[in-house]
């Protein structure tokens, strides 16, 4: 039971997950119970003390702000969550919440709060799989850096999180290990706390909080219908920060309703290529399924190449990431026959990774997104330039994350990663006495029978002339390379991680534009010189690093990319319980 206790109070509300409770008395005191499990959510009143005969004005000196707090109900369990229907595979025993609760001496407000959270997903991981970490985490990892002061980050969790990403293990892992639940837990504790003071402003905030987080499979159309459906304060205001997301609620419509309708025919593949003067039954049936999603507006259906068509394929290449020909190929009659349903999924999954994004930034913003192998330079709402880039390679995948663009480094030194030394230059220097000499490449130093190795700057630096530092955790930043071939290819896979630029001199000079001792004379120099200079920025950029294969352009063109990583693959098993269709 709470009692509370007001001394002239005009007229308070608040708001809490029972809805609007007016709250009103003038000289008087009264006590209200509520019946009700733990402590939960603040109440700010203005109270007014009497005491004595003090007069009125004495009186208004002593008001004072004073926290109140309210009792919310901690959420039954949901025991009909299981290993079938989850949305990850692991489970914590029950015990240990409370063993974390009171070991880290959580207040009773956070610990009903991480009670309610487990609760509501039977007690199933939020931030792992069997695998390791899961996209909620990075993703919710990217969002607290780029969002919070950082500087007193719990940083044994901090270090933890950096091995399991930087280093994810190979065999996986398993809901018992002791390491693992303690970064599980202290990852719901610090999601509780940002999202409680994130949103803060909203009357259903617990409730949200408890669901921002998948835990359960569902039906693609049923889950996609929900989501359209979804019309409450709080998603229209989280739609409207989020402009990625909210392009993505017509095309869900679009694409949704042409699925219950039951999508289009698969056309037949063979290897021909057809083109302007062919004419055959695969090229009306091509026609066909342009037509159904408006790729192209000519209602002609004959078997015959038009040009009206060889536009259409272009529009179509377009959009699902292909360089326009406007030919017919075997590759491409293989992406129509790409079922409805599956591009809905697509749809659900990037909007599921944009739900973790911050808030756009009003200023510069450097975004890359991975799958489509390009950088996005924006200022407010303007963009100010794209630019080709190289990702890295299967296995060596470039991660999601944000940061900050806060130095450029002029003819720079390679340092070799600890992993290239022992996986390949150990194994080179073993064969060949002069493999470092001949590539211009000095030992500086040993670490754990390691040597520590650099590249110098020249000509055969992987590094290029320039790049461009944003502190993170996974030691990737973007730079020139002496590989431009590279960037003729449509599928921009090859490195080690880090992102090679195809024009880092015009990032160069915008990044350094207000500062009028760096002409692009000086610039050009500096990247010549041969010596390493690094210059700070003076105005330090957001980066945020992305990875979309799903996403509408800034002029309203919708895109569908290849899913390079296969972490579209991954999270289709995760949240459908139709995944196959």
């Amino acid at each position: 039971m709470l009692y509370l206790c007001f001394i002239s109070i005009s007229s308070i509300r608040y708001k809490s997950v029972l809805g609007d409770l007016p709250l009103k008395a003038r000289g008087m005191c009264f006590a209200k119970a509520f019946n009700m499990n733990k402590l939960a959510i603040l109440l700010f009143a203005v109270i007014t003390v009497s005491i004595g005969c003090k007069s009125r004005k004495e009186e208004k000196k002593e008001i004072e702000e004073k926290e109140i707090e309210i009792e919310i109900a901690v959420t039954p369990r949901n025991t009909s969550l299981n290993m079938a229907n989850a949305y990850n595979n692991l489970f914590l025993d029950t015990t240990a919440v409370e063993k974390f609760i009171v070991e880290q001496q959580l207040n009773d407000t956070i610990a009903d709060r991480l009670r309610s959270f487990y609760n509501a997903r039977n007690f199933q991981y939020a931030w792992f799989d069997s695998n390791g970490l899961n996209e909620q985490a990075y993703g919710f990892r990217s969002l607290y850096d780029y969002s919070v002061d950082t500087s007193e980050n719990n940083k044994s969790l901090e270090y933890r999180l950096n091995a399991l990403m930087t280093d994810p293990p190979d065999s996986g892992i398993t809901a018992t290990n002791a390491n693992i639940i303690k970064t599980e837990l202290q990852l719901s504790q610090r999601f509780i706390t940002y999202f409680k003071d994130a949103y803060k402003d909203s009357d259903t905030w617990v409730q949200q909080m408890e669901q921002f987080v998948p835990s359960q499979k569902q039906e693609v159309l049923k889950l996609a219908e929900a989501v359209l459906a979804d019309k409450s304060r709080g998603n229209r205001k989280f739609t409207a920060a989020h402009g990625a997301y909210g392009s993505l609620i017509e095309p869900l419509k679009i694409y949704t309703d042409l699925a219950k309708k039951g999508g289009w025919d698969s056309i037949p593949v063979d290897k021909k290529k057809y083109r302007a003067g062919d004419s055959t039954p695969v090229i009306a049936a091509v026609k066909r399924r342009l037509q159904i999603t408006g790729d192209l507006t000519d209602k002609d259906t004959s078997g015959a190449f038009t040009d009206a068509l060889g536009n259409a394929l272009k529009s179509f290449e377009a959009t699902h990431g292909h360089t326009p020909r406007g030919i017919i190929t075997d590759s491409l009659l293989k992406e129509m026959n790409v079922p409805a349903i599956r591009l809905v999924q697509t749809l659900l999954i990037n909007m599921e990774r944009m739900r973790w994004m911050p808030e756009e930034p009003e200023g510069r913003l450097i975004l890359v997104n991975i799958p489509e192998f390009m950088m996005h330079v924006w200022n407010g709402k303007k963009k100010e330039f794209d630019m080709a880039v190289v990702v890295g390679k299967e296995g060596k995948s470039t991660t999601m994350f944000s940061g900050n663009l806060n130095q450029v480094v002029f003819s720079p030194y390679w340092n070799l990663p600890r992993s290239i030394v022992r996986e390949e230059v150990m194994k080179s220097m073993s064969r060949n006495s002069n493999y470092l000499q001949q590539r211009h490449m000095e030992i500086i130093g040993q670490q754990s029978g390691v040597p520590v190795i650099r590249q110098l700057p020249g000509k055969d630096n992987p590094l290029g002339r320039v790049k461009f530092l944003f502190p993170n955790n996974f030691n990737i930043y973007f730079h020139d390379t002496n590989q431009k071939d590279l960037f003729k290819r449509d599928q921009r896979a090859y490195s080690h991680g880090c992102i090679r630029l195809s024009d880092p001199v015009k990032l160069a000079n915008y990044l350094l534009s207000d500062e009028a001792q760096w002409t692009s004379e000086k610039i050009e120099n500096a990247m010549n010189s041969g010596k390493e200079k690094y210059v700070r920025v003076k105005n330090p950029v957001p980066v945020l690093i992305t990875y979309y294969t799903a996403w509408v352009d800034e002029d309203g063109h919708l895109h569908f990319i290849k899913d390079i990583y296969y972490h579209d693959s991954s999270m289709m098993a995760k949240m459908f319980s139709d995944a196959k269709q």
